[in-house]
């Protein structure tokens, strides 16, 4: 998180603003941080609880663990824009708060699954409670940073996605191998258990801590919230008035259905690899216990947490989006079809062992996937305003993410047909590829 204090050293900032933006950048983005970290870890947990689950207990089979994993989006889809419309009248501070301790109780309550109708049930009830926590998140930056900086300041917060792989799975993993059978229960119980409550306690201090808007920032000075309060609405008027700022022009602008498009492509993908990086992991890797798969599947996350850092600030330094977000998807591309050469029994490379080259693979395609998130995410905001952005970003990741739904169900049905998961990897190269071409395509038509 050091790189927070360089938020703003591009030369072209006032000391005075480098100054609040400094502020900004320390109270809110580390505390945000944390929240994103915990998010993605109860939603991915599964990946580990997966391995004692489907592969030692039997509990689910893999056509019921895959649509569960994907199931979740339903949740998301039909309570995505109503929890953000929500958040812009009652404030985020409340809501949020609202959100991590209904999800973490339900995250909990995951220890309970007994079968593929009560693992789908809670999916369903976790997107349900999880809706509206990250586009109200990315609504929230816009409050708070103008597009000059928005890009990195969007960037140090996604980074909780990384880091939630990184250290989210060899804790699971842990768990999983050294509480089995700790007080009755197994590990894959304890695992739902001892990750939920940490939500349920950081909702509580949400309400304690955060602030819905900069002129409420009793951490700044008079002199401050006012001009950070006039530097976003500022940017806000100099929108062309032909934009609108209402929620239904949000769901009839073509370029929010095509930002939808490129989404559904790394939604795919990106849940792809979370719901099945530590079972990818397994099949190379078949002598390894839970705790070293997770480990192996942190690793990558390194090389993910540099290139989303270094992709932010080239595009706030530049200015420019479409290309920075394409070229991150034809990366994470160019890592699935390692990943599926890597994989293919075919591959005789002198000197070089699959498994490891697998390996390199995974590192390129989350690299490129989790590039892609921040720089794509300053989009929406250069042509929504008001109720119409709380609502278009919504909207945008509801639907969009959809493509969670999809992606692990491919693979899973990859898996039960052919017993192996190598045209899974080759649908997703494609889809990434895709990605890339469509965003070209929504750059041009959000320019100003």
């Amino acid at each position: 998180m050091s790189d927070i204090v360089n938020l703003t050293s591009t030369s072209n900032i006032a000391p005075s603003e480098a100054v609040v933006f400094r502020k900004v950048a320390w109270r809110l983005l580390p505390f945000l941080f944390l929240l994103y970290v915990i998010n993605l870890i109860d939603r991915t947990n599964i990946g580990i609880a997966r391995l004692q689950m489907v592969d030692v207990q039997h509990i689910l089979d893999e056509e019921a663990y895959s649509l569960g994993a994907g199931i979740f989006y339903i949740g998301y889809l039909l309570f995505e824009v109503p929890s953000n419309m929500i958040l812009l009248r009652i404030g985020a501070r409340a809501w949020i708060a609202r959100i991590l301790v209904s999800w973490g109780l339900i995250s909990s309550a995951m220890m309970f699954v007994d079968g593929p109708w009560s693992f789908a049930a809670l999916r369903v009830l976790l997107g349900v409670a999880e809706a509206g926590f990250f586009p109200g998140i990315i609504f929230y930056l816009n409050n708070w940073f103008p597009a000059r900086v928005r890009g990195r300041a969007v960037a140090q917060f996604m980074l909780g996605g990384v880091v939630a792989s990184m250290v989210g799975n060899p804790i699971s993993g842990f768990i999983l191998d050294f509480m089995d059978q700790v007080g009755g229960l197994s590990g894959w119980q304890w695992v739902f258990l001892l990750e939920g409550l940490p939500a349920v306690a950081l909702g509580f201090v949400t309400l304690a801590y955060l602030t819905d808007r900069p002129d409420q920032a009793g951490w700044l000075s008079p002199a401050e919230r006012i001009w950070l309060a006039q530097q976003i609405e500022n940017e806000r008027n100099q929108l062309p008035h032909s934009r609108s700022h209402s929620l239904g022009a949000a769901f009839l602008d073509l370029r929010v259905w095509l930002l939808i498009a490129v989404y559904f492509t790394v939604a795919m993908g990106d849940n792809s690899y979370g719901f099945y990086i530590p079972t990818f992991l397994k099949s190379q890797f078949p002598d390894w216990q839970a705790w070293q798969i997770g480990l192996l599947a942190a690793a990558p996350s390194v090389v993910a947490m540099v290139g989303m850092v270094l992709v932010g600030r080239s595009s706030d330094r530049t200015g420019e989006r479409r290309w920075h977000v394409a070229c991150s998807a034809f990366t994470a591309a160019l890592g699935w079809l390692t990943i599926a050469v890597a994989a293919s029994e075919f591959l005789v490379i002198p000197g070089v062992e699959s498994r490891w080259l697998f390996v390199v693979g995974v590192a390129v395609t989350l690299t490129g996937m989790k590039s892609m998130l921040p720089t794509f995410w300053t989009l929406p905001p250069t042509f929504l305003t008001g109720a119409a952005a709380a609502g278009g970003i919504a909207l945008i990741n509801s639907v969009a993410n959809l493509g969670g739904m999809l992606g692990p169900r491919i693979m899973g049905e990859v898996k039960t047909a052919t017993d192996s998961f190598t045209i899974g990897y080759l649908v997703m190269a494609a889809t990434l590829f895709l990605g890339g071409l469509l965003v070209l395509n929504v750059a041009d038509r959000t320019k100003q």
